[in-house]
């Protein structure tokens, strides 16, 4: 278009024009891959936009300074293209600090949102690594007190009771290895967290024998939803605690699941006497704490542990919305 334009306008030869326009426009693409060349590799914190526009306007100049260089030296014997060339100066010059000028702040803003977005990256990486880490810690810290109760029990049982002490042994193995397992998934279907529920179960039942009877009610809708691995422990953990420790009659323990507009509800129901744990219940504890501290670094809610008595009847409710990231079901 520029050899056309000064052919047909300035009536230049066909040949002069062409090698006007590719002197011209050669050398300002190298200006401008030049520019976006020196943006990629260093920007200045302060005074960032005036360092931009004085590097331009300075390789306009040297561009400039360059095209005129490159037409005299090849074209100077040429007297009335060499006025013509001193006369349009200004106008070369216009342009191409305009197509320089552009080129580097477009170049400018360019890598400065690749570099936030970087930065972002990086900053979420870190956020998801610390709250992994705090995801980790806190089911670490359950292990320890049901071990120390369990092998409690089960030195209690060896000499009174060696056959059950025995079985307590094997349920507790199944249930470790089930543990070791589930510190590598983020998510599982809560058909999974219910039969890793039973083998905990199973232990304590050893250790209350006939005191302690649960009911097991959930939907089909709810048996495939995904719940953190190891959520429910500790709730039926405090309902064993807060129901059986006080009291030398058998309780009934009764957890529930269903589906409500997407999100899983699972209740966990236990009888106390209030007369007995009236200070115990004005806390959560560490297991009801650290529940609701881990379902707020997975969904930023606060609303979703809540606990509630009727009568002689203390209800956990934990809501699990079904909106986590399913390709990270395995991390």
């Amino acid at each position: 278009m520029h050899a056309i334009i000064l052919h047909l306008w300035l009536k230049l030869p066909m040949s002069l024009a062409w090698a006007d326009s590719g002197f011209h426009n050669s050398l300002l693409a190298v200006a401008a891959a030049c520019i976006a060349q020196m943006l990629a590799y260093y920007r200045p914190v302060k005074g960032k936009y005036v360092f931009v526009a004085l590097l331009t306007f300075t390789v306009s100049v040297i561009w400039l300074a360059g095209v005129y260089w490159s037409l005299r030296s090849i074209f100077g014997s040429l007297t009335d293209y060499f006025l013509w060339l001193n006369d349009t100066l200004p106008v070369r010059f216009a342009l191409g600090w305009l197509i320089i000028t552009g080129t580097g702040f477009i170049s400018f803003f360019l890598y400065e949102m690749e570099e936030h977005r970087q930065a972002l990256a990086r900053k979420e990486a870190a956020e998801k690594m610390a709250k992994e880490a705090e995801l980790y810690k806190l089911r670490q810290q359950l292990q320890p007190h049901f071990l120390f109760n369990s092998l409690n029990s089960i030195n209690a049982l060896v000499t009174l009771r060696p056959e059950e002490a025995r079985q307590m042994i094997q349920k507790l193995s199944d249930f470790l290895r089930g543990t070791l397992k589930k510190e590598d998934q983020l998510w599982i279907p809560l058909k999974e967290e219910l039969q890793y529920l039973q083998l905990y179960l199973d232990i304590e039942k050893v250790r209350f024998r006939h005191r302690l009877s649960t009911e097991v009610a959930q939907s089909e809708e709810a048996a495939m939803l995904q719940i953190p691995p190891m959520l429910l422990q500790p709730v039926v953990e405090n309902a064993i605690k807060f129901g059986l420790y006080d009291t030398t009659e058998a309780i009934t323990i009764v957890i529930k699941a269903w589906e409500e507009r997407g999100v899983l509800m699972v209740s966990v129901s236990n009888p106390f006497d209030p007369s007995l744990q009236q200070q115990s219940w004005q806390g959560t504890g560490f297991g009801l704490s650290s529940i609701s501290r881990r379902l707020y670094l997975l969904f930023a809610r606060q609303d979703l542990l809540e606990t509630h008595i009727d009568g002689h009847i203390f209800t956990t409710l934990i809501k699990v919305p079904q909106l986590h990231d399913k390709d990270n079901t395995d991390r």
